[in-house]
């Protein structure tokens, strides 16, 4: 069954004094393209997060984010005391010559080297790794059960604009006969309209021809035999695999081609209405199916 690229997913869980959340957010895109946000301590681990959405998620505009809380006293800064200290030294040396009357402890504390993150970041990783890797498996789950979600009902609209063609289809192929029908009676009215002003003779085999001619050029018997089997086509690949929208999105443009091809060979007033439903519905398809996975 198809899969729809949009859907949401997420995860959290709390283990020792840290709070982790995980967000994706997928939408339509020809090719998979990920933008993964992370703290900074945990950059290292993009190219893994990237590597679990490629697996799992075919293509879209793939948006992850990770927020960390820490609770804990782990998460207090360390402050580095011996460079704090030779600030300071260095201040007092100075503050004649600078006019100091005090120094600003706030300040000294955004100095380099003063404040330093509690671990670096292979720590990090090593801390929060398996954490953020399982949720991000738990969000991909629900992302992708959300997106068949979607896809079902993808797939009752796309089949409900499936059934419309064949019926307006159907439709052309009762009239198509009529058509030469018609067109038999208007020439025999209109040549015996010119024979009796003109008193005229003209050989019916002539006449036949003419229709003959126009029969095989009005023809659409091969259109209609291949748009019923796009139609055939569309719904097949639609129910055998998750992946089939670069398949449809080819597919719906194969039958506009025939549609457009009816309308120019049939020549006929009521076919070109079926052609008008039809082209409506094969529109309809063709923006559905740039959701489809």
């Amino acid at each position: 069954m198809i899969v729809s690229m949009t859907g949401f997913g997420d995860a959290a869980d709390e283990k020792a004094g840290t709070h982790y959340a995980v967000e994706i957010r997928s939408l339509n895109n020809r090719f998979f393209k990920p933008v993964i946000k992370l703290p900074d301590s945990l950059s290292g681990l993009e190219p893994e997060i990237e590597t679990m959405l490629r697996e799992k998620l075919g293509r879209g505009s793939i948006t992850y984010i990770l927020k960390m809380r820490l609770n804990s006293a782990e998460a207090a800064y360390h402050i580095n005391a011996p460079a704090l200290q030779s600030y300071v030294d260095q201040l007092h040396a100075i503050k004649g010559l600078a006019g100091l009357v005090h120094i600003d402890l706030a300040g000294l504390m955004q100095l380099p080297g003063v404040c330093q993150e509690p671990r670096d970041e292979s720590d990090e990783i090593a801390a929060h790794g398996d954490v953020v890797r399982a949720l991000t498996e738990k969000a991909i789950q629900k992302l992708n059960l959300m997106r068949q979600r979607e896809g079902q009902s993808l797939f009752n609209d796309l089949m409900r604009h499936v059934k419309l063609i064949a019926g307006e289809l159907k439709e052309i192929e009762l009239r198509a006969p009529s058509v030469i029908n018609d067109y038999h009676k208007k020439l025999s009215a209109r040549v015996n309209q010119l024979i009796s002003k003109a008193e005229l003779q003209i050989d019916q085999s002539d006449l036949l021809k003419e229709i003959a001619v126009f029969a095989e050029r009005a023809d659409i018997s091969e259109e209609i035999a291949r748009l019923t089997h796009h139609l055939d086509a569309f719904e097949h690949a639609c129910q055998s695999g998750e992946h089939a929208g670069r398949k449809l999105d080819f597919i719906t443009q194969e039958m506009l081609r025939e549609a457009n091809t009816i309308a120019s060979k049939a020549n006929d007033a009521e076919i070109a209405r079926h052609i008008v439903d039809i082209k409506g519905a094969i529109d309809r398809l063709k923006e559905q199916v740039q959701n489809v996975e």
